[in-house]
């Protein structure tokens, strides 16, 4: 597939530049996971982890950061709660727009 590129437009140029910024980093995450597992396949046949040699938690960097514990909880949906950090959820919202406190809603 050959592009002529002196005969595009600046917006098909700059949505080739887009596409192509997309596609490298696509490719380098392919790349680096190719290569975490090809050292993990290599270092479990001499009996060692990536953990072992670098001194990290074998599952660090995985999954999400757990929730800190609920201060506050939604008297109405009791499962409903928020630990304070972060965006506030839409019923703390609500309920403080209809005049009520945050201290009202502590567990």
């Amino acid at each position: 597939m050959t592009i002529d590129l002196n005969t595009m437009s600046r917006k098909d140029l700059q949505k080739l530049r887009s596409d192509v910024d997309k596609a490298l980093a696509t490719v380098a995450d392919r790349e680096r996971k190719a290569a975490i597992e090809a050292a993990e396949r290599a270092l479990a046949e001499h009996g060692f982890t990536l953990a072992d040699l670098t001194g990290m938690p074998a599952d660090k960097g995985k999954g999400r950061k757990s929730k800190g514990p609920a201060k506050y909880r939604n008297p109405t949906n009791p499962d409903q709660t928020w630990s304070g950090k972060g965006r506030r959820p839409n019923w703390i919202n609500e309920a403080e727009a209809a005049g009520r406190e945050l201290s009202d809603f502590l567990i």
